[in-house]
């Protein structure tokens, strides 16, 4: 009996001193003031889930007051309910072969389609796709809405957002592939961010070379793109002239001078702007916020490898998927 209490007590002692780092690590960084109408200095990092394999696109659904988030290398969409119970939501939700798919089968990036469908980024199926039941009764039946351009599969689509009009714009870099870049399958030439019109048309936005997150403008008339370069870490931005179609593509911030710096894990990953206009955006160090100049206005340090980032409760908590992570930071 003694020994078991030795033993939860230094495995409650190493949680505490776990939990103490992550705490030191944490803070929130204000560069301008007019930061603080958005997120308060002293806002404090809470863990809601941990011990996953890496979580990416976290998805508020107001319906139900619940976070659903991809676990990319377990092929798996959890859940994490309003109490903080976590549950397996779909699985498998990228890759739904029977053998081995690489080190990043699952799905990526989630979204809500403008009539409320589930929409993900299936890396193994190298498609967008749409789960088929209703979001109170998930089943792993999927229905592509986009596996290729001009006849070529896709890479592995990553993340996606849709303009007020209900067309979708997203990315396709090559991490979903088992061997990336140098896969023997990978059918095009070229890493793409696509539109897929309501038409049902997809057409080429650009080609770069690691595109990742990706963002609308609240009017709708800029796109952002990040780029997880290390040799080139940008976010891009761009005039958006028509559905599909832009111009004025220019540098929106560069961070590459900054990768692999100390404290600055990470690079320019997932992103989602604000209703007022600001961009969060998960890079080096953390999150990274901007104003529509392009001008950091804060940074939130957390201390991970933070990959994406959602809005809950009309924008007043910003959810963050980090490594193995699900943090929560309240917003103003």
């Amino acid at each position: 009996m003694k020994k078991i209490f030795v033993i939860v007590l230094v495995m409650g002692l190493h949680t505490a001193l776990v939990s103490q780092e992550r705490e030191d690590r944490f803070s929130v960084e204000i560069l301008d003031s007019e930061a603080l109408q958005l997120i308060d200095a002293n806002a404090k990092i809470e863990v809601i889930g941990s011990g996953f394999t890496w979580t990416e696109g976290p998805l508020w659904i107001a319906d139900g007051d619940y976070l659903l988030f991809s676990d990319i290398p377990n092929n798996t969409v959890f859940k994490i309910d309003a109490l903080g119970n976590t549950s397996e939501y779909l699985k498998p939700s990228g890759y739904l072969g029977k053998s081995d798919y690489g080190a990043e089968p699952g799905s990526n990036g989630l979204l809500l389609s403008p009539k409320g469908e589930l929409v993900l980024m299936q890396h193994g199926e190298r498609r967008v796709a749409k789960m088929k039941s209703g979001l109170n009764a998930p089943k792993a039946d999927y229905e592509a809405i986009a596996d290729s351009f001009e006849g070529k599969r896709f890479n592995s689509p990553n993340d996606g957002v849709f303009d007020a009009e209900g067309n979708l714009y997203f990315t396709d870099p090559p991490y979903g592939l088992p061997q990336q870049m140098d896969d023997p399958q990978k059918e095009l030439d070229f890493q793409g961010v696509y539109c897929l019109k309501t038409t049902g048309e997809i057409v080429l936005v650009d080609k770069l070379s690691r595109p990742n997150g990706i963002a609308v403008s609240p009017d709708a008339s800029k796109l952002y793109v990040a780029v997880s370069n290390p040799e080139h870490a940008v976010w891009y931005q761009y005039d958006i002239l028509a559905t599909g179609r832009v111009e004025n593509k220019r540098i929106f911030y560069d961070l590459t001078p900054m990768v692999g710096q100390e404290g600055q894990q990470g690079l320019p990953d997932g992103m989602k702007m604000h209703s007022k206009g600001y961009l969060f955006a998960t890079g080096p160090g953390g999150v990274w916020i901007f104003n529509e100049s392009g001008k950091p206005v804060a940074k939130i340090h957390t201390g991970e490898k933070t990959a994406n980032c959602a809005f809950g409760k009309g924008e007043k908590i910003l959810y963050l998927t980090a490594d193995d992570y699900i943090f929560k930071v309240s917003l103003k």
